[in-house]
């Protein structure tokens, strides 16, 4: 593994699914790695040529964020993994799910960053890498409010990434398509029997996590976040394998219709 930014890395979502895998990988690979996440007391242990510190933390809860960078002098990398998952229809799904899909997949980020980029700031050298998701490149019916989140993640980190240039700070957003995780179980679904969308909610969602579950490895995520942390100039944002890399080339040419077409026929059919 090249790493052209430092030994001192924090990943968040560091207790499950591509956090839990990254987390442990570069702690291997002879990083101090602190890692938050639920699920977890705390705990340090050594990993390969490196130690991993975990330390339980809600990404949403500013207090507590305060209390753990309060022992934080240095961070060169940031990994923010936290995230999870709504499906169901727009039209009837309660705001709090709404808002607790943002305080997680987007403020989450932003309550880290709040702590991260002035240190990397003073520092004049980083990197914040966030999990993102192809879905924040095409909208994907029932899961609109997870769509909306990583869109937001991506114009965010992006806004991010043009500050810092004079910082020496980098940014790059990964964007797995489906990849088969704890994700998919974690999954908050609102769809109560007798509204307009129910059977056409439940196959919709039964085909994601089909193809979730049949998807990617997390290690195919993990080995992109390792390819950026041996480049100088990281892209803007990397899609996962080729066949999304592909997909998010024809996002770019063909028109809006068509992609809302397709979306359709693969989500929708019904």
């Amino acid at each position: 593994m090249e790493n052209l930014y430092g030994k001192n890395i924090f990943v968040s979502g560091a207790t499950s699914g591509i956090g839990k895998l990254c987390a442990e990988t570069l702690a291997k690979e002879g990083n101090n790695v602190i890692g938050v996440g639920l699920g977890e007391d705390e705990n340090t242990r050594k990993l390969g040529k490196g130690t991993l510190h975990i330390i339980p933390l809600d990404v949403t809860n500013i207090d507590d964020i305060e209390k753990v960078f309060d022992n934080i002098k240095s961070v060169d990398i940031a990994v923010l993994c936290a995230g999870f998952g709504i499906a169901g229809p727009a039209e009837i799904m309660p705001n709090e799910y709404a808002r607790k899909q943002m305080d997680v997949n987007y403020f989450g980020v932003l309550n880290l960053c709040n702590k991260i980029l002035p240190i990397m700031r003073q520092q004049k050298r980083g990197l914040v890498i966030a999990i993102s998701s192809v879905a924040g490149r095409v909208p994907i019916p029932m899961q609109c409010h997870y769509s909306s989140s990583k869109y937001a993640l991506e114009a965010y980190l992006e806004s991010v990434r043009i500050e810092m240039k004079n910082f020496n700070v980098k940014t790059c957003l990964i964007e797995p398509g489906d990849t088969k995780t704890g994700f998919t179980s974690a999954r908050k679904t609102y769809n109560p029997e007798g509204n307009p969308y129910y059977e056409v909610c439940k196959k919709c969602v039964k085909r994601m996590e089909h193809d979730e579950q049949h998807g990617k490895t997390p290690e195919s995520v993990v080995d992109v976040i390792i390819k950026v942390i041996g480049k100088k100039n990281p892209p803007v944002r990397i899609a996962v394998g080729f066949s999304y890399k592909f997909a998010c080339f024809l996002i770019k040419i063909l028109p809006s219709k068509f992609i809302d077409y397709i979306l359709g026929k693969i989500y929708m059919p019904y």
